[in-house]
Order: structure tokens, then C-alpha cells, then sequence
């Protein structure tokens, strides 16, 4: 029965990390026209972020990541769900990795004004330097639907409050 419970919490959180590439497959595009507009408005060529391969949409890392993350723990869920003895064990080194994934994430969003703009001051490009990135992220993050904060904050929920259940799950 508790392994089941991690089981369940498991899925739901493997469930909360396809979300991400999904929304950003959706609305990626349209975040990324929103910030060309945004560039040509401070008088930067739109065509700087692809010159730097800086999109919004879901390629590369934005996809690879959480799906992987999204296959562990299905496959660890499947171990807790069969009664496998390695469940456990792998519920508390995969759980605690999620954990410490997604502060870093939460970290990152709370962060992103500052860690950009030092990423476009070291890809030496003068224009990306100049870029008013408040300005730039704030365009892109408005061509996002409003329910993705929500869905944002209800992923970390599920993310934090799933990995503290499962670890007390397959410890009792």
C-alpha cells in the first residue's frame, strides 16, 4: 500500500515535467515573436536571438530534461507499483534528486533577469548587451496564457508535496 502511494505521487510528478515541454512547444513560438517585437521596440535587431540560439520554445534541454526526468520516475513508480524490493532504494535517491532539480528550476525562474542578463553580457554580442532585459522577459512571459503561472506553481506543488510523500511512503 505505501509503495503504491509513491507509486501514484510518482506519476503525477512525471505528469508535472511533460508539462513543461508541452506548454512550451505550444506557446514557445508566439513567446519568442512576442520577444523579437520587444527587441525591435529597444531598436535591437529581432534577429540577434537566433544569431545566439536563444528561443522560448521547447528544443533542446527545455525537452530532453524533463522527459527524462518524467521516464525515471515512471520507471521507478513501475518498481513501487510491482512490490520491487530496488522501489524503495530508488525512491529515495530519485526523489531527493527531483527535489534539489526543481529548487534549482524555481531558483532559475525567481533569478531569470539577472542570470540573463549576464549571459547576454558574456556571449559578447554588443546588442544583446544592450538589451533592457526586464523589458524582454516580461514580453515574452506575457504572450504565455495567464493559467501557466498557475500550472507553474500547482508543477512545483506537486513536485515538492509528491517528493516528501513517496519518501515517507516507502520509509514507513
Amino acid at each position: 500500500m505505501n509503495a503504491n502511494l509513491a507509486a501514484v505521487m510518482q506519476l503525477l510528478i512525471a505528469l508535472a515535467f511533460v508539462s513543461i515541454p508541452i506548454v512550451r512547444h505550444r506557446f514557445g513560438p508566439a513567446a519568442t515573436t512576442a520577444a523579437e517585437a520587444e527587441l525591435s521596440r529597444q531598436g535591437i535587431r529581432p534577429a540577434v536571438l537566433a544569431e545566439n540560439d536563444l528561443t522560448f520554445d521547447a528544443s533542446g534541454h527545455e525537452t530532453w530534461a524533463p522527459v527524462s526526468v518524467a521516464a525515471i520516475m515512471t520507471a521507478v513508480a513501475a518498481l513501487n507499483f510491482a512490490g520491487h524490493g530496488w522501489g524503495g532504494t530508488l525512491t529515495w535517491i530519485f526523489q531527493v534528486l527531483v527535489v534539489l532539480g526543481n529548487a534549482l528550476i524555481l531558483y532559475s525562474n525567481l533569478t531569470a533577469v539577472s542570470a540573463v542578463s549576464t549571459a547576454f553580457r558574456r556571449k559578447g554580442d554588443p546588442e544583446l548587451a544592450r538589451v533592457d532585459v526586464p523589458a524582454f522577459l516580461k514580453a515574452a512571459e506575457n504572450a504565455f496564457p495567464g493559467w501557466v503561472r498557475i500550472q507553474q506553481n500547482i508543477r512545483h506543488a506537486i513536485v515538492f508535496g509528491g517528493s516528501a510523500l513517496a519518501i515517507v511512503a516507502v520509509s514507513l
